[in-house]
């Protein structure tokens, strides 16, 4: 990859730009206590490290998980569970960016890059976030998987986003959802390896990095 060439850098939010663990813990911990006290989901606690696997997946990648046994009406209700109680959360202001996300979308903006947000989150949050945030005066385009009705898949959702953007492309990610994205629409990839994911999940991305703002001095 030439950062020299680079025209559209493409961010996912979760585990890249937001430190999703201080809202999406307790509202994980919250919906599954609701699986416990109504549909006999044997009770456990849950560390952080063990509910950040979760982060990036979708909900039905992630009720999967539980196995077959959960019916789906109860999975729907636990995801809304979850919807509402992080909606809650960010309007009490508890969502938190990590250190240097807005300076380093404000010093990419201010060099003329696009900046797009993709993200398989819902468009509530998208909503939420961009109020809070004010994420709106960074990103030229801003799509969440809930947008193209029954396609999940990141990558095919940036199949969709991709026409409307300037080569050449790279996304940054930290999940093998983003690193699959990249490399299934032939576009660079960069691994955020402070994020959720595991070594093996960004073994093929073109960089990676360690902090957000190393993307400053990179681009």
């Amino acid at each position: 990859m030439n950062p020299q060439k680079i025209k559209t850098i493409l961010f996912d939010y979760d585990g890249t730009l937001h430190d999703s663990l201080h809202i999406y813990a307790p509202a994980f911990r919250k919906a599954f206590d609701y699986l416990v006290t109504t549909h006999g989901v044997e009770p456990r606690s849950w560390s952080d490290e063990e509910i950040s696997k979760f982060l990036g997946q979708t909900p039905k990648e992630m009720w999967n998980a539980f196995g077959s046994d959960i019916p789906k009406a109860a999975k729907d209700e636990a995801s809304s569970i979850i919807s509402q109680e992080m909606e809650r959360l960010i309007k009490e202001g508890k969502a938190q960016l990590y250190d240097g996300a807005l300076e380093t979308l404000y010093d990419l903006k201010k060099k003329g890059y696009i900046l797009a947000f993709i993200s398989n989150c819902r468009n509530y949050y998208l909503h939420a976030h961009t109020n809070l945030f004010g994420l709106g005066k960074y990103f030229e385009y801003m799509v969440c998987s809930e947008s193209y009705p029954g396609i999940e898949a990141k990558e095919l959702v940036l199949e969709k986003l991709k026409p409307q953007l300037e080569d050449e492309m790279v996304i940054v990610g930290d999940r093998h959802h983003d690193m699959k994205a990249g490399i299934y629409n032939n576009i660079h990839t960069i691994g955020a390896a402070y994020g959720f994911g595991d070594d093996e999940e960004l073994k093929d991305s073109d960089l990676t990095i360690n902090n957000i703002k190393e993307l400053m001095s990179i681009f």
